[in-house]
């Protein structure tokens, strides 16, 4: 006789208990091999045999300071993968294909990042499609045209979108005119680029000094590098790739007030220093800010999201720039509730830096963060993602494997002080993106800007 669940988790005096959480732990004891080859490629693999498959992600660092640098990058890394003098773009796909795997290309205003999959049997032929794109990408004049229209079309969407405006309206607010800023091209930029131009960059910029590739899965680290510093030799330059040049610190302030004629929303977008992941005091900042806004059930969700109802979302994370880090605060509100929505969140800065969390809160995010970890670096692809962001970074297997202890070993006072330290809303500076017609009532609150 079958029963229901109801009366599986039940007994005759009440509920079953729960058993309690087992151990998270993270991917340790990984074999691996971290070197730098003489072309000045480094290089992590790790052997991770979960599935017969192999994970690729080369990261090159892509920074400029021509004001139309950012265009020829998109248009770059939309056309690399389309063809060199040993393959067209059929012959691209197919090989890919037959080797089971994948590539794909994407440029922001410090890294061209090229990244894919394929069988296990199949790496020498991924490395191979890999280096001949790196070395031998031709840019056919088709193809650019072809991949040049389709960004134009795909960015002028995007830059009426009320997340990229407010995204760079931030960015503006905070850097000014550094490159960082460019992170979307304008469309009519793109349209200007010719195929020399893609030629000339890829010849000044894609170099593999300074430049990191990680590879993840069930392959022998050392057959692996081996086999890149094989497939990759012909790859090589006297120069190295340019790295993003140091961001000015934030200054605290006033927010923006963006005027946004029409929107029905207000998009709030904030932001303070922080501290880079090699500090001491960034576990105990970590676990702050999951308490303030990092996950569901924080502080500011249950505030303006569970309580008030002002938003569907609302998050708080850092961001990591070569040189330094950030952190941000942002949520989308409708413009009735703006005012009431930036007082609750001033309101749950303050409390966390005059109310911290408790040691039942800091039990709850130290789960989180470390489960988390352990989820994110259980699969090839997700250990690959974050050695790669780490990489470039200047970490290495080693930070990863380490984190889950340094989160352990972090108090309820080290939260505490992080939390004074990071989150008093003195620090913070940033913009609203809405319709100042319909949002005079911010006025009453101070510390906003209007145009």
């Amino acid at each position: 006789m079958s029963r229901t669940a109801e009366e599986i988790g039940r007994t005759a005096v009440g509920p079953r208990p729960l058993p309690p959480l087992g151990e998270q732990r993270a991917a340790a004891n990984l074999s691996s091999v971290d070197t730098v080859l003489d072309n000045g490629l480094r290089v992590i693999a790790v052997h991770l045999p979960t599935v017969p498959m192999v994970e690729v992600r080369l990261r090159i660092p892509f920074a400029g300071e021509d004001p139309m640098h950012a265009a020829r990058a998109e248009v770059l890394a939309a056309a690399i993968l389309t063809g060199t003098e040993k393959r067209d773009r059929v012959g691209v796909d197919t090989e890919l294909a037959l080797a089971g795997g994948e590539l794909s290309a994407m440029v922001d205003p410090e890294l061209l990042a090229i990244g894919g999959n394929a069988l296990a049997s199949g790496f020498e032929t991924l490395l191979d499609v890999l280096a001949d794109a790196l070395t031998g990408a031709v840019y056919r004049d088709d193809e650019v045209a072809g991949e040049r229209d389709r960004l134009v079309e795909r960015i002028t969407v995007a830059r009426s979108q009320p997340n990229v405006i407010a995204r760079q309206a931030l960015q503006k607010h905070r850097y000014g005119d550094h490159p960082i800023t460019r992170e979307m091209p304008e469309a009519a930029d793109v349209a200007t680029v010719e195929p020399a131009d893609v030629r000339a960059l890829h010849a000044a910029a894609v170099l593999p000094r300074n430049s990191v590739l990680v590879v993840v899965g069930d392959i022998e680290p050392k057959r692996a590098v081996a086999g890149i510093d094989a497939a990759l030799s012909g790859w090589k330059s006297d120069q190295a790739a340019a790295i993003l040049p140091p961001l000015p610190e934030l200054t605290p302030g006033d927010l923006l007030l963006v005027d946004r004629p029409g929107a029905v929303q207000s998009q709030f977008r904030l932001s303070a220093q922080s501290i880079t992941r090699t500090d001491p005091r960034y576990p105990a900042l970590q676990l702050a800010n999951l308490a303030f806004g990092g996950f569901f059930s924080s502080r500011l969700v249950e505030n303006i999201r569970e309580d008030k109802g002002f938003t569907y979302h609302a998050r708080s994370y850092p961001e990591f720039t070569p040189h330094g880090a950030t952190l941000l605060i942002d949520t989308d509100t409708a413009s009735k509730v703006t005012a009431a929505a930036l007082l609750e969140i001033r309101y749950e800065l303050g409390r966390l830096a005059l109310s911290p969390p408790t040691e039942s809160e800091v039990d709850t995010v130290r789960q989180y963060a470390i489960g988390s970890l352990v989820t994110s670096t259980s699969s090839q692809g997700g250990l690959a993602s974050q050695l790669a962001a780490l990489a470039v970074l200047g970490h290495g297997v080693d930070w990863l494997v380490q984190h889950p202890e340094r989160l352990k070993a972090v108090t309820v006072d080290d939260v505490a002080a992080a939390a004074a330290e990071f989150f008093a809303p003195t620090r913070f500076t940033g913009v609203i993106v809405g319709d100042a017609r319909e949002l005079d009532s911010l006025r009453l609150l101070g510390g906003v800007r209007f145009p």
